[in-house]
């Protein structure tokens, strides 16, 4: 019976080796964060400071601006300005506000422009809250939506959807890639050939993935060529990323991409509750981070006729610039001198 105990502590102590308990403690705290920043993000959505525009004539546009931003919570920011209805109207189909609200100069009707091609709960937040101070005034509210999201697109999540099933694929192309050949490319040259494997995955991927949700599931309106181009710069951008992250940290640069991307990027995206629906911290650094501009961007390309992508699009560049950089500089330190073997893998 010791002989058995014994044998089977020995088995037990060789199979959970230290490094295999450290890896196992990091899943545990990866999956610890993803819960956390999941429910920190999305569990109880307040609007916080929607910016709108009040368009009305002399002192009751003062008026009221200064009776919605005092709205408890300050759910509001009304202070934007607007000359007339139809610029007011323009600057929410080009994003540069989510609402506005135009003030009837007879009667008690004024109307509230949204675009819930923004994202369907924003539309809905910001109907409810100028709807409560309306009728709080003894005054009703019509309600036009200058860029409705398609039947197709339940509440304007396809774009988000899309977009984490890009970031999905980069990340498990790169997370492929290591598997096969080893987390860090051994030269600058194998380097290079992951990142065009990347690129040509790429492509194939942002243009199946505006196909699919354009054409086929009629899920996404506008262009398929824009659309798939988004999508291209999405999965190599979380692509490179994954890979710089593998080349810096081995192994564990695949929970830090996963951190980066899903845990924190997926939350802070304003896919199911868009920015001014979120928490600060997420409101600050969904924008910053790949499913967020991606996301932004495939709504502006459905719904706005191409707004506002310029920010979003360049940090998409930034991070896939700043991923190619870094992979190729990791290898470049690690580079051996060169022997015949090294032909005799790809990547």
């Amino acid at each position: 019976m010791d002989r058995i105990s014994g044998y089977a502590i020995g088995e037990a102590r060789g199979a959970v080796t230290p490094r295999a308990a450290l890896l196992v403690l990091g899943v545990l705290l990866l999956h610890l964060a993803f819960i956390t920043s999941y429910l920190g993000a999305l569990h109880d959505p307040e609007p916080d400071r929607i910016p709108i525009a009040v368009v009305a004539s002399g002192e009751a546009r003062a008026r009221t601006v200064a009776r919605l931003d005092a709205l408890p919570g300050r759910p509001l920011d009304a202070s934007h300005a607007a000359e007339d209805a139809d610029d007011a109207r323009a600057r929410v189909a080009r994003r540069d506000i989510d609402g506005a609200l135009i003030v009837g100069d007879s009667g008690t009707t004024d109307t509230l422009y949204v675009a819930s091609g923004g994202g369907g709960a924003l539309a809905q937040a910001l109907t409810e809250v100028v709807g409560d101070a309306e009728a709080a005034e003894e005054r009703s509210l019509r309600v036009e939506d200058v860029a409705p999201a398609s039947a197709g697109d339940n509440r304007g999540l396809s774009a988000f959807y899309l977009v984490v099933g890009w970031c999905v694929g980069g990340y498990l192309c790169a997370a492929a890639l290591a598997i096969s050949a080893g987390a860090r490319p051994a030269t600058v040259a194998r380097a290079v050939r992951r990142l065009v494997v990347l690129g040509g995955y790429s492509l194939a991927a942002g243009l199946a993935g505006a196909v699919i949700a354009g054409p086929v599931l009629d899920a996404l309106p506008g262009r398929v060529i824009a659309l798939a181009g988004l999508g291209a710069l999405v999965v190599f951008a979380t692509g490179a990323f994954t890979l710089a992250m593998q080349g810096l940290f081995g192994i564990v640069g695949v929970g830090l991409a996963l951190l980066v991307i899903v845990v924190l990027g997926n939350p802070g995206a304003g896919g199911a509750y868009p920015y001014p629906l979120l928490p600060s911290f997420w409101q600050t650094i969904g924008p910053a981070l790949i499913p967020g501009a991606g996301t932004w961007t495939a709504r502006s390309l459905a719904y706005f006729d191409g707004q506002a992508v310029l920010g979003p699009l360049l940090v998409l560049a930034l991070w896939a610039a700043a991923g190619t950089a870094l992979t190729l500089f990791l290898a470049g330190l690690r580079t051996p001198a060169r022997s015949p073997l090294d032909e005799l893998s790809f990547v």
